[in-house]
């Protein structure tokens, strides 16, 4: 984990990410990444456009330059090599260009989570980005000083399609020296008996046969899988929990869902996915 991009726009939630960043950037000795998304109108992203107005353009910029002079004396960041970009797009088409350009094994997200309205018809930028990017996303909502994990819950349905995505976590898991915590949730609508569901799950991790000692399974009863994972995240006082996303746009999305996204929105432990 070398590199880890870290959008920002200043705020207090993105510092929250920025601060967790940091640790990690710490323990691994990694660079940070840190990417301000200007989304401007056409005119003024690109003054040589008719109609744009520079000294708009130039007073944004100033901004953003103020703001990063101020995040970067930010004493947590002490010692860590801080690459500031700016970039004029929408913020998360910029942030998974970013994250491809730069070969970043890691983005942090600070998210508020959307719930409501919001969240059916808006959605937000984080949301979106856990949607597509093919880099794992780790979301912060809560000031974690310091930032430990011991307790890695990752949930599945442990289908072969996820093999991929539990690599990853199984590799972000040994970084961080976390006991990873294998969940499956039943739910009325899809039950499995306990004996056949710890078996899916053995034989899950026999096929993959990762490299990692401390692995515990569990099987979960719950009314519905978002539930039984935040109920069970709760009663082993998890530090993180893990999912894999799907990354279906548009239709497929809209008909499908997805359990990760409603994670981000709702969980207030930290949230950490991976694209299979």
């Amino acid at each position: 984990m070398k590199k880890i991009l870290v959008p920002t726009d200043f705020s207090e939630q993105a510092e929250k990410a920025l601060i967790v960043a940091a640790q990690l950037a710490k323990k691994h000795s990694s660079e940070i990444f840190l990417l301000h998304m200007l989304e401007l109108p056409m005119g003024l992203a690109d003054p040589a456009r008719k109609g744009g107005n520079l000294p708009e353009s130039l007073y944004f910029m100033k901004l953003a330059n103020k703001h990063f002079k101020e995040a970067l004396n930010k004493p947590y960041l002490k010692g860590i090599k801080v690459i500031e970009m700016v970039q004029f797009q929408q913020t998360f088409e910029g942030i998974n260009q970013a994250a491809q350009k730069y070969k970043v094994d890691l983005i942090v997200m600070g998210s508020h989570g959307a719930t409501g309205f919001k969240e059916v018809f808006i959605g937000s930028n984080t949301e979106k980005v856990v949607r597509t990017s093919s880099v794992p996303v780790l979301v912060i909502k809560t000031k974690y000083k310091p930032f430990r994990i011991k307790n890695f819950v990752f949930a599945s349905d442990f289908s072969s399609e996820i093999t991929g995505a539990f690599k990853q976590a199984v590799s972000f898991a040994k970084k961080n020296e976390a006991n990873l915590h294998l969940l499956l949730v039943n739910t009325p609508s899809h039950f499995y008996t306990t004996q056949n569901a710890h078996r899916l799950i053995s034989d899950f991790v026999k096929s993959v046969k990762p490299r990692l000692v401390n692995i515990s399974t569990h099987v979960y009863n719950d009314m519905s899988v978002e539930s039984g994972i935040l109920n069970f995240a709760h009663f082993i006082q998890a530090d993180l929990i893990g999912m894999r996303t799907h990354g279906r746009k548009g239709l497929a999305h809209f008909l499908n869902g997805s359990i990760s996204e409603d994670m981000v929105n709702h969980s207030q432990l930290p949230v950490i996915t991976f694209k299979i």
